[in-house]
């Protein structure tokens, strides 16, 4: 029996592994280990306020501040993570200075606290990996 041939546009279907890597991981190659690093610092940062839970003010928001100013000149990565951390962590601190004045607003602060938490986490597992990460329910307070 004879083989049948496939047509050359079959034929040449198969691509390399080297093409088919996505941007999200190009975008982790070209940031150093440190770089992402200090990125994941500045959303850590913001759950300062766990242990320092007698000023949160301290905690979250201005130790998030002190980071970024520290280290937004070494890459625009940290630049963009540290934006996006303070905006974050100032946008809680709202949300919970408004809850604290309403009685019923006093029941919500947990939710905020958990919401603060899990976020933070996420952007700073993300910013470790290299990925960038918008905060759902920041205020865009620093462009």
């Amino acid at each position: 029996m004879a083989k049948k041939e496939k047509p050359p546009e079959e034929a040449e279907e198969y691509t390399s592994d080297e093409s088919t890597a996505s941007p999200a991981e190009d975008q982790a190659e070209e940031v150093s280990r440190e770089t992402r690093q200090w990125a994941m610092l500045c959303h850590l940062a913001g759950l300062a306020w766990m242990v320092c839970w007698i000023a949160p003010v301290v905690g979250g928001v201005i130790g998030t501040l002190i980071i970024w100013q520290i280290k937004k000149d070494d890459h625009p990565y940290i630049d963009a993570h540290g934006k996006r951390a303070f905006n974050f962590q100032l946008s809680m601190l709202i949300y919970a200075a408004g809850l604290c004045v309403t009685v019923i607003g006093i029941f919500l602060l947990p939710v905020v606290a958990v919401l603060d938490v899990v976020f933070t986490l996420i952007a700073a597992i993300r910013a470790n990996n290299g990925r960038d990460y918008s905060y759902p329910l920041s205020i865009e307070f620093v462009k």
